[in-house]
């Protein structure tokens, strides 16, 4: 199992704004091809102005499959074209993680 943990960081006063881009042109698409996400998660307390969203692969192999056919498609360039256009994103940081043999997931 392989988690692609991926957290984002928005400009001050867009974040509202951001996730209603993602979920109006975005998250139906990705989740077309990467399936559901584990966990889609806006940050409360700590660094704020941020979101984190989880998915789920077999392997290396199979992240690379979906993450080519998400890119391919036309709809997905769709929304990282308005998304750029409105500039809300400021960062993001990426990790592959894999769980604790001693604490997998259910």
């Amino acid at each position: 199992m392989l988690l692609d943990v991926r957290t984002y960081t928005a400009r001050p006063g867009t974040l509202k704004k951001h996730l209603a881009l993602y979920e109006e042109y975005g998250f139906d698409i990705q989740r077309k091809h990467l399936g559901e996400p584990l966990a889609y998660l806006v940050a409360e307390s700590g660094k704020l102005n941020c979101y984190t969203h989880i998915w789920v692969y077999q392997d290396a192999a199979d992240r690379s499959e979906r993450r080519n056919n998400l890119q391919a498609d036309p709809a997905w360039a769709v929304y990282l074209e308005k998304s750029a256009n409105a500039a809300y994103l400021v960062s993001q940081e990426n990790q592959l993680m894999t769980p604790a043999k001693f604490a997998p997931l259910k």
